[in-house]
């Protein structure tokens, strides 16, 4: 899958990884897509809710060992 940013919020816990999310965001056009690597288990549920909040599209999440990828578009 295509995206325009990478964020690494590997190795951090709930908050931080929606947390940098939500920055990395603000940065970025309208229509970007940004990927995220997490291995926190409870990113699973963070970023859906966060999406629905901010009106982001969570477009996909990844599976890989222990990490989980997220991709977010930008709304």
């Amino acid at each position: 899958m295509d995206f325009d940013d990478t964020l690494d919020a590997m190795g951090t816990l709930c908050p931080m990884p929606v947390l940098k999310a939500r920055k990395r965001l603000q940065a970025m056009q309208l229509g970007q897509i940004l990927r995220v690597l997490a291995d926190d288990p409870a990113a699973e549920i963070d970023f859906p809710h966060f999406c629905t909040e901010q009106g982001h599209q969570l477009i996909k999440i990844v599976a890989l060992n222990n990490t989980k990828l997220f991709f977010i578009k930008k709304r």
